[in-house]
């Protein structure tokens, strides 16, 4: 008998944190699967996973890794967080114009399925949002305060807008769909967490801001991995192409105060938490400022801004999203984590206060020892001169 063919998964942005969570995933299920990135992945790979150089800024390169593939799970994006978000034309050509050539990609070679990573910031833009949906409009795209979001929001329309796009082989439609995930953590994840820890660890983490009441959300690598081959799968015929079109927004559904979700991990690694609250106008005016000496100065110091504006309004202004329509149409079930992993993760290599406490006694152990046994070894030595 002959043995079923294997699904092909092209990843674009696949060597990134959650683009080779989901290709472990896809891999342990018997999936062929591609990583198509810039960089090259940081973590060994199984010999059958396949690594391609590339920039979706280039349609050659685009055009050549999705030949022959089954789905394109498109991750690849540009200008998230911290002084990314200032570098405007390389977001546009990253998010915007690497879209487009993934789109036109697909069409020109047949591939009929695309899963588009997005983000809550499509519609949010600093207001509060308690419990929304899938119904509520794009913000205006004037209104975003960051480049990131604006051209993400651009982005998420031309994949939606390309859903039913006739192949160029006429062998069908281009089904397309996109996810909304809220702010991503798990252990190991690269992008968010390290800055965290680097500010508690340098001592700058002194003070919360905003109303304690405030809430956002969160959602796991693993749910959102989940949450990802569940929406490829609805696009299929035998789903009856039920994500054909739609936007899904995905979190562990536990909206919870942003500064109140990482104490665990502030007081996992040995520090104390913040008391001091400042209110969110005055930590925004402190982020506009810091744009605008980064602006001025970037091109010969491009610092770290300690936040962006867009930061300030996702971490201390309430904005989270019903699960109900990814539970009902992609069977979507998150499940429960905390940060104890997180915790683990960063104290086996070798972070956190206990840690440092830790590492000091044993080097003055140390020295100790070896002190006592000089002293030990030179009582042995003759005197001079008796």
């Amino acid at each position: 008998m002959e043995s079923p063919r294997r699904e092909i998964f092209l990843i674009t942005g696949g060597c990134g944190y959650f683009g080779y969570r989901l290709a472990q995933c896809l891999h342990r299920q018997g999936a062929r699967v591609i990583l198509f990135d810039t960089v090259a992945p940081s973590h060994e790979v199984p010999e059958d996973i396949v690594c391609v150089r590339g920039d979706i800024r280039d349609y050659a390169q685009v055009e050549e890794a999705v030949r022959g593939v089954d789905c394109v799970f498109h991750i690849a994006s540009y200008g998230m967080s911290g002084r990314e978000q200032l570098k405007r034309d390389l977001i546009e050509a990253v998010n915007v114009r690497g879209t487009q050539n993934v789109l036109q990609a697909c069409v020109e070679h047949g591939v009929p399925r695309l899963v588009y990573t997005s983000t809550f910031n499509v519609v949010f833009g600093g207001q509060v949002i308690e419990n929304g949906d899938e119904s509520l409009p794009y913000l205006p795209l004037h209104l975003h305060p960051d480049h990131y979001s604006r051209t993400k929001s651009l982005a998420e329309m031309a994949v939606l807008k390309a859903n039913g796009t006739a192949l160029k082989d006429r062998s069908g439609v281009l089904r397309t769909c996109a996810l909304r995930p809220a702010g991503i953590y798990g252990p190991g994840e690269q992008r968010h967490l390290p800055r965290i820890v680097g500010y508690i660890e340098k001592g700058i983490f002194r003070f919360v801001y905003g109303d304690p009441s405030s809430l956002v959300e969160f959602v796991h690598v693993d749910n959102l991995v989940s949450a990802h081959q569940l929406a490829a799968e609805a696009l299929t015929e035998e789903k009856q192409h039920l994500s054909a079109g739609q936007a899904y927004f995905i979190s562990d559904g536990r909206p919870v105060n942003n500064f109140e979700f990482f104490r665990p991990l502030v007081e996992g690694l040995g520090y104390p938490f913040p008391k001091l609250r400042l209110p969110v106008t005055l930590i925004y005016f402190f982020a506009f400022l810091t744009e605008m000496v980064h602006h001025l100065i970037g091109p010969v110091y491009n610092f770290q801004p300690l936040l962006t504006r867009t930061e300030v309004y996702k971490t201390g202004v309430t904005h989270y999203f019903s699960m109900a329509k990814a539970k009902a149409e992609l069977g979507y079930r998150p499940e429960e984590h905390n940060l104890d992993e997180v915790v683990q993760w960063f104290r086996s290599r070798g972070h956190g206060k206990k840690c440092q406490s830790a590492f000091i006694s044993r080097l003055l152990l140390n020295f100790l020892v070896v002190s006592a046994f000089a002293a030990v070894a030179m009582s042995f030595l003759p005197v001079v001169g008796s």
